[in-house]
Order: structure tokens, then C-alpha cells, then sequence
């Protein structure tokens, strides 16, 4: 499968309008992170690769392009259910939300 095209530049400009770093990540086939808590909103988008996000009793099954934001203090675990590496954009809260 090949990578989602996505201005990732476009993309670390959204984020740090909404206060949120943006890094990139790769995960191996057959990676699970198991019950992960954060005490930070988290956002994660998938360039390439099949994931499975399971967080506050639901399962979504996530394709490339797909874009997730993880509450602080949501347990959650990730699971890359493809045959190849998964390859990600995440980031996490370093501001605030604004209040509009």
C-alpha cells in the first residue's frame, strides 16, 4: 500500500494552530501498544499501514488518512494489523485549548 499524500507541513500547521506537537512515527507489523495512558490530548493520523485503535470501550479499524484525536486520560491501545509498517503522524496537547 502506498503512503496517504499529505502536506505534512500543512498538516504541523494545523496541529499547532489546535496546540498540538507533530512527529512522525513508525510502528512494525505486528506492533501492539497495550493500554497506553497519556495525561495530554493526543492526536494521531495514519499516513500508511492498517491500524486498529481500541479507546473508551471502542474499536476503530483505522485506514490511511484517517485522523484520531485520544482524550487525556483515555486508556487506549494500538494495534498495526497490517502485513507492513505503519507509519503515522502523532503529537500531543503543549498548549490549551482555546476558549472561543
Amino acid at each position: 500500500m502506498q503512503p496517504t499524500k499529505l502536506d505534512r507541513d500543512a498538516v504541523r500547521a494545523e496541529w499547532a494552530a489546535k496546540g498540538f506537537s507533530c512527529e512522525v512515527w513508525i510502528d512494525p507489523p505486528s506492533q501492539v501498544w497495550h493500554d497506553f495512558l497519556h495525561d495530554v490530548d493526543e492526536m494521531v493520523l495514519l499516513l500508511e499501514g492498517e491500524c486498529i485503535v481500541e479507546t473508551e470501550g471502542k474499536t476503530l479499524r483505522m485506514q490511511p488518512g484517517d485522523e484520531l484525536q485520544i482524550p487525556a486520560g483515555a486508556r487506549h491501545t494500538v494495534r498495526n494489523c497490517g502485513t507492513g509498517p505503519a507509519r503515522w503522524l502523532h503529537g500531543y496537547r503543549e498548549t490549551p485549548p482555546a476558549h472561543g
